[in-house]
């Protein structure tokens, strides 16, 4: 490596591997017998779409592999191209000469690409005139078409782990031309690889920014790391991965009755910025989902906090937040109102558009009336207790169960009432 050359370029792009020997991580993509390491020797690589979190290297895998198999490499960013760059792309390829129809282009950030973007690669890659690696930091299961999706195989690059980091702050030390030239002690490294987030881009941009900030010898500490970096950002994208898997983490510890993980991940995305108006809804759902006729305040109060958030906002809206989520975490909880719309939902796609009782149907003109909608129709306040017995299901229904009462006090009562109401028609 020419030093000269690499002055001004950073860390991060000069430890950049050039081979899958060097290459960081990913071992069930990459190593012995792995999906990608098989496809480049036999030289069978698909199509395919790079998920996952930022800096775990999937713009240098892609490098890597149209290199290895040695083929011309199209590169695209989704931030700044659209389909006039994409057609201009697939034009290069398809008149390649001896690699026409065997090149690879490259795309970053392929989520954000519009539909019909996305929709321009897809004669492409089904005519096989590129090789399509996409990288994304989001869910292709919501971000990228299923049309393209059909014709991609999906891989998932893992986090990397404490040591996989560590690994390469050592090896940033002990190999790159520019370190070597200073004199460099990792005393600490707790503070680096909690501002890097997992992301070996940022951590390598941290290590340097620690050095070249540092005249004569250099100690990077927990300290030093912590003066230089004032905001530690957490690692919450609104729009993100992360976004789904807090509010996914938030929900789920309400239900589990945890309200010690909801405040956590209430505040996760408190510091992360997070619209309360969102937080709000969500616990609304919960408040019925999760919870319902078990404790139907719950919605009450989850109504009641959506409202108040909206007249309140930040930084005050947080209190509301974290009364409602301990509310629901500490209710007890209920899906059976839940249940029973899913099993209706379903029950409706089986049997279809099922008449209607003619005892229950309206009867607004004289013809309707003659028909015979309406008749029989026993109006239950006027039935002793308030009840009728009479049947609503369609006849090809009739006995069918949909709701069956959680497993709590006050939906025990509702099905001792429907018990004593119904008999044994229900089961209940």
């Amino acid at each position: 490596m020419n030093t000269q050359n690499n002055i001004g370029v950073p860390l991060a792009e000069r430890m950049r591997p050039t081979n899958l020997d060097t290459y960081l991580g990913q071992t069930h993509l990459v190593g012995p017998q792995a999906v990608l390491k098989s496809a480049v020797e036999n030289e069978t690589l698909p199509s395919m779409i790079l998920w996952g979190p930022p800096g775990v290297g999937k713009t240098t895998l892609a490098r890597i592999l149209a290199e290895k198999v040695k083929l011309p490499f199209y590169q695209l960013s989704a931030i700044n191209s659209g389909v006039k760059e994409v057609r201009d792309v697939i034009a290069k390829a398809k008149s390649g000469g001896m690699f026409a129809g065997k090149s690879i282009l490259f795309i970053d950030e392929i989520h954000r690409f519009s539909k019909s973007q996305q929709d321009s690669l897809l004669g492409a890659v089904e005519q096989g005139w590129v090789t399509l690696i996409g990288a994304t930091t989001e869910n292709p299961s919501f971000e990228v078409i299923p049309a393209l999706r059909s014709r991609c195989q999906i891989y998932v690059l893992e986090p990397l782990t404490h040591d996989e980091l560590l690994s390469l702050i050592n090896k940033a030390v002990a190999e790159d031309e520019i370190l070597q030239k200073r004199e460099i002690e990792i005393v600490e490294t707790d503070a680096m690889m909690r501002a890097s987030g997992g992301d070996a881009r940022r951590l390598l941009n941290i290590l340097e920014m620690v050095v070249q900030s540092t005249p004569g010898k250099v100690s990077v500490t927990n300290a030093r790391v912590k003066e230089l970096i004032q905001n530690n950002v957490a690692g919450y994208d609104k729009g993100g991965e992360a976004h789904y898997d807090i509010i996914s983490a938030f929900i789920k510890s309400i239900r589990s009755s945890d309200p010690n993980a909801a405040v956590y991940y209430l505040a996760r995305m408190v510091e992360g910025g997070e619209d309360p108006k969102f937080i709000a809804r969500r616990m609304l759902i919960a408040a019925s989902e999760d919870i319902g006729n078990a404790n139907p305040t719950a919605l009450v109060l989850a109504t009641s906090t959506f409202q108040a958030v909206q007249m309140i906002g930040w930084p005050e809206a947080r209190i509301i937040l974290s009364q409602c989520a301990v509310y629901l975490a500490t209710s007890p909880k209920s899906n059976a109102s839940y249940m029973a719309i899913g099993t209706a939902q379903q029950l409706v796609k089986e049997t279809g558009d099922l008449p209607v009782p003619l005892h229950l149907r309206n009867a607004p003109t004289e013809l309707m009336g003659k028909l015979g909608y309406g008749k029989g129709y026993a109006y239950d306040h006027n039935a002793e207790g308030g009840f009728s017995s009479q049947e609503c299901m369609p006849e090809q229904l009739i006995g069918h169960k949909l709701y069956e009462p959680g497993n709590n006090a006050r939906e025990e009562n509702l099905r001792q009432y429907l018990r004593t109401v119904w008999q044994s028609k229900y089961g209940y």
